[in-house]
């Protein structure tokens, strides 16, 4: 288990301008430094006696592995979190707040080799968030827990969101949360994801994400600096 007591440089990667913009507008009271990361604009300041370093990395999955990459390697985070707006696949209702408890790419696909659909050979294929980084998320309010499905792709499709929920379990659909979780994997960083849902991968999921995206909620950065608190 890791000790994120010692990790002072926190990493953030977030997707899409509109929801980067909340996040730069509360760093405002910080004196941030407004920067760039290998050509992803960045805000950074001083929390509580660690460094936040937030980075829009762009939509899907690679954009969102090399942020990932440039804030551990470029930048020295310690750990990774992250947030933006997802689909919900079961259960879940517009504007519920969900961390989440795994992690897959759910187009990735060797089937024809007779793999499982996700499946990566000789490798790590189904990620978890950090335990630590979890718990005390889950001490924040309104905080439910869910599997995370990511692809790159906006799931509009019923037929293909049932796929995925019947063969992935999973319960909420992204175009990040995978890639970065492989790649805390692979460098041994704790990793956390909240996600905001604002639709539901459905006919009219598009009209949906459109409106709760326009209208740049606090909410995600609120609950993300309310877990930042707890650490």
């Amino acid at each position: 288990m890791s000790n994120i007591a010692d990790n002072k440089i926190i990493g953030v990667v977030i997707a899409d301008a509109y929801e980067f913009e909340p996040f730069a507008a509360f760093a405002e009271a910080y004196s941030p430094e407004h920067g760039s990361l290998s050509g992803k604009e960045t805000v950074s300041f001083e929390y509580n006696g660690r460094r936040v370093i937030a980075v829009k990395c762009g939509i899907g999955k690679v954009n969102a592995a090399s942020a990932t990459a440039y804030l551990a390697a470029d930048a020295g985070a310690g750990m990774i979190m992250n947030i933006g707006l997802s689909g919900a696949l079961s259960r879940f209702h517009k504007n519920d707040l969900l961390a989440g408890t795994s992690f897959v790419e759910c187009d990735f696909d060797l089937t024809v080799i007779g793999k499982k659909p996700g499946e990566k050979p000789q490798a790590v294929w189904v990620y978890k968030p950090d335990p630590e980084l979890l718990k005390l998320a889950l001490t924040v309010p309104g905080i439910k827990t869910a599997d995370f499905g990511c692809g790159d792709l906006f799931l509009s499709d019923p037929v293909k969101a049932k796929f995925y929920r019947d063969n992935f379990g999973v319960e909420e659909f992204d175009m990040e949360t995978a890639a970065i979780a492989s790649v805390c994997h692979d460098r041994g960083l704790p990793f956390l994801s909240i996600r905001q849902i604002s639709d539901n991968a459905d006919d009219a999921a598009v009209e949906s994400y459109i409106e709760e995206n326009d209208k740049k909620s606090v909410s995600l950065t609120k609950t993300l600096m309310m877990v930042i608190d707890r650490l």
